[in-house]
């Protein structure tokens, strides 16, 4: 009997997610990307602005210090030179606090900022939210944005562990549409 009753109530838990997760929508290649003024492991606010001319990778990402969180964070860490010299900056953003993107910064040597979204006003702007009325966790969504603040890729669907080169592939081939 408690099998059954922990299975129901593990059912409406999914059901109730699938809804909730999916309830925001992500804005459309060509729109201007929601502007955010979110702190930084420092506790220094980081606005969209403060990237102006400049091509930008905005992550969300659960959680910090998981396996995938890890393997998508040092990827852009190991290729954080190459979007670098296409005029790329890389920006990850999480629910999780200052004092966790600060330790998990540290650990992998992420030469890039994580900005805390505590409340997840930031990702739900995004569509990257994921409510379950008692926590918040942002989707793994990855946003790319102009120089002059206009969407230009969405990633919905990432691959942790070849995503920063998709994204190099696809901003090389943008940056050669443009020439």
């Amino acid at each position: 009997m408690k099998t059954l009753f922990y299975s129901a109530v593990l059912m409406i838990a999914l059901m109730g997610y699938r809804s909730v997760s999916m309830a925001a929508t992500t804005p459309k290649i060509g729109d201007k990307a929601p502007d955010f003024n979110l702190p930084n492991a420092k506790g220094d606010l980081v606005s969209l602005n403060s990237f102006k001319n400049n091509w930008i990778v905005l992550y969300f990402y659960p959680k910090d210090d998981t396996p995938g969180c890890t393997k998508e964070a040092c990827t852009f860490r190991d290729d954080w030179q190459k979007l670098d010299k296409l005029g790329a900056k890389v920006v990850g953003v999480s629910v999780d606090d200052g004092t966790s993107h600060a330790e998990f910064a540290k650990k992998y040597k992420l030469p890039f900022p994580l900005l805390s979204d505590k409340d997840g006003a930031v990702a739900n702007q995004y569509g990257a939210l994921s409510n379950f009325v008692v926590f918040k966790i942002a989707k793994r969504y990855t946003f790319l944005i102009s120089p002059d603040g206009v969407l230009q890729k969405t990633y919905l669907s990432v691959d942790t562990s070849r995503h920063s080169q998709q994204i190099i592939d696809d901003l090389m081939a943008i940056l050669q549409t443009k020439r």
